[in-house]
C-alpha cells in the first residue's frame, strides 16, 4: 500500500525534465545576480541575471549584456556550465554523477533519461550515456585544438586557451554565447569572418551538436555503413545536408549585392555557409543579422524555426518533424491513409505528435509577437524576428534583447525554456493524465476545407 501511495505521488518523466532544467535556471540565476559575477562589484538586476541564466540553460544565446564585458570570470564560467549542462541534458549529469558514486539507475531514472535524450528505446541506455559524455569530451576538445591555434596567436596563450574552450562549448552545444566583446561589443564572431579556421570550427562543432545524440549511437552500432542506419538517422542526415547546400545557395544570391558586399569571393561563400548553419540552432553570427535583406531574414527565421534534430543541443522543431509534416501533406494530396517517408510507413500516432508540435510553436509565436509588440511598440520585422530566436533557442537578434521591458523579458524566457524543454514536453508534463477514461465518445462528421 505504502508503496502505491508514493508511486502516485511521484513526478511523470515529462514534469521530472521540465521542473529539471528550472531547478538549474533558478541556481544559475542566483549565482550570477551576485557582484563577484559582474565586472565592477555591481549586482546584477535578478531579471537580468534569471534571463542570462535563462538563456545559458535553455541553450539560446540571447543577451542583455555582452558576455565579455559585464561578466567576470566566475560570471562567464557559470554561464559556461549552464551551456555544458543545458546542452547535453541535465539528466545525463545526474546519470553521470550516479555511476561515479556506484549508485544503480533504476526503471523511473532511465525512464527520464529515455525521454530527455530522445532515445526510442529503454535498451542501451546506460551505454548512450557514455557514449555522449565521451562523444562530447572528445568534440568539444577537437574543437579547443583548433580554436586555440587562432586564438592564442590573438589573445596570448592563457586567454587565447579559455576563449578556445568557452566557444568550443558554446558552439557545440548551440548556444550561440561568445566572449569577442574583447574586439567589440555584441559583435559575435563577425571579426573572424573571413577566417576559414574560425568559421569552419565552428560550423562542425554546431553541426555536430545539432544532428543529435541518437544519431551518433546509430552511427557507431553500424560502423558508419550508410545501407544499415536506421530511418530517423538517415532523415536527419539528409534533411541536416540540404538546409546547409540549399540556403548557402540562396544567402549567396540574395545578399551578394547587399550585405556581402565588397567581400570577396572566399569570405562571401564562409559567410553564406555559416548563415545556413548557425541559426539551426547556435546564434552565432559572422554578418549582423539587422543588415540581412528582407529576404535573408525570412529565410533565417525558417531555418530558426526548423532547427536541429531530436535528441541533440539545438532547438526549434527539429527536422525529423519538418519532414513528417511534409509528407504528411503529400498524403493529404494523395489521399492516401499511410504517410510514406522513403520506403518506410511511418505511424499516424507520429504524424500527430509533429503537427501539434508545430501547432504549438505557431501559436506560441504569435501570441509573442503581438503581446511584445503591444507592450513594448518595437518594429515588427525586429520582434518577430526576437521570438523565433527565442522559441527555436537560436540567440541570433537585431538588437532589442537589452530594449524589451520586463514583460516581454518574462515573455522571452518563457518561450526559450519552452524551445529547451520542448513544447510537447512541457505540454505532457502540465497535461498528462495517469490514466484515460474507459470509453469512446460517439463519432460524428465534421466538414474541414
Amino acid at each position: 500500500m505504502s508503496l502505491r501511495v508514493h508511486r502516485k505521488h511521484l513526478l511523470t518523466s515529462w514534469q521530472y525534465i521540465a521542473l529539471g532544467y528550472l531547478v538549474v535556471i533558478l541556481i544559475g540565476s542566483l549565482m550570477l545576480c551576485f557582484p563577484f559575477a559582474a565586472k565592477g562589484d555591481v549586482w546584477t538586476p535578478y531579471i537580468d541575471a534569471l534571463y542570462t541564466a535563462a538563456s545559458a540553460t535553455c541553450v539560446t544565446g540571447l543577451v542583455i549584456y555582452d558576455t565579455f564585458l559585464h561578466w567576470t570570470v566566475f560570471g562567464q564560467i557559470v554561464i559556461l556550465i549552464l551551456i555544458q549542462v543545458g546542452g547535453i541534458g541535465f539528466m545525463t549529469i545526474i546519470a553521470l554523477i550516479s555511476m561515479f558514486l556506484g549508485r544503480r539507475i533504476g526503471i523511473y531514472q532511465r525512464r527520464i533519461i529515455m525521454q530527455s535524450s530522445g532515445n526510442l528505446r529503454a535498451s542501451g541506455l546506460i551505454l548512450l550515456v557514455k557514449r555522449i559524455l565521451i562523444g562530447t569530451a572528445i568534440i568539444e576538445g577537437c574543437g579547443v585544438v583548433l580554436l586555440s591555434v587562432r586564438f592564442c596567436q590573438d589573445f596570448g596563450f592563457g586567454r587565447g586557451l579559455y576563449f578556445a574552450l568557452f566557444h568550443s562549448v558554446s558552439a557545440f552545444c548551440n548556444a550561440g554565447f561568445d566572449l569577442l566583446g574583447v574586439l567589440s561589443e555584441f559583435s559575435s564572431v563577425s571579426s573572424y569572418a573571413s577566417d576559414p579556421l574560425v568559421i569552419l570550427t565552428l560550423s562542425a562543432l554546431i553541426v555536430l551538436g545539432g544532428i543529435g545524440f541518437i544519431v551518433w549511437n546509430d552511427l557507431i552500432d553500424k560502423k558508419f555503413r550508410i545501407t544499415k542506419l536506421g530511418l530517423h538517422t538517415k532523415i536527419v542526415l539528409l534533411t541536416t545536408s540540404v538546409l546547409i547546400v540549399v540556403p548557402t545557395a540562396l544567402f549567396l544570391a540574395f545578399e551578394h549585392n547587399h550585405a556581402y558586399a565588397g567581400m570577396d569571393g572566399g569570405t562571401m561563400f564562409l559567410s553564406a555557409l555559416f548563415q545556413a548553419i548557425a541559426p539551426r540552432t547556435a546564434g552565432f553570427f559572422s554578418v549582423d543579422p539587422s543588415e540581412l535583406s528582407d529576404a535573408s531574414c525570412v529565410l533565417t527565421m525558417l531555418l530558426m524555426f526548423v532547427g536541429g534534430s531530436s535528441g541533440s543541443t539545438a532547438g526549434g522543431i527539429k527536422t525529423t518533424t519538418f519532414i513528417i509534416i511534409c509528407c504528411s501533406l503529400v498524403a493529404s494530396m494523395r489521399n492516401s491513409q499511410d504517410i510514406n517517408v522513403g520506403r518506410r510507413r511511418v505511424e499516424n500516432a507520429v504524424a500527430r505528435q509533429a503537427m501539434t508540435i508545430v501547432i504549438f510553436y505557431l501559436a506560441a509565436i504569435f501570441v509573442a509577437i503581438v503581446a511584445i509588440c503591444a507592450i513594448d511598440g518595437l518594429p515588427l520585422r525586429e520582434v518577430s524576428f526576437e521570438v523565433v530566436s527565442a522559441i527555436g533557442t537560436v540567440g541570433l537578434s537585431m538588437g532589442i534583447t537589452a530594449k524589451l521591458s520586463v514583460a516581454s523579458k518574462i515573455i522571452t524566457m518563457l518561450l526559450m525554456y519552452a524551445g529547451r524543454v520542448g513544447m510537447l514536453t512541457l505540454a505532457l508534463a502540465i497535461g498528462e493524465k495517469r490514466k484515460n477514461p474507459p470509453l469512446n465518445r460517439p463519432l460524428e462528421k465534421v466538414m474541414v476545407g
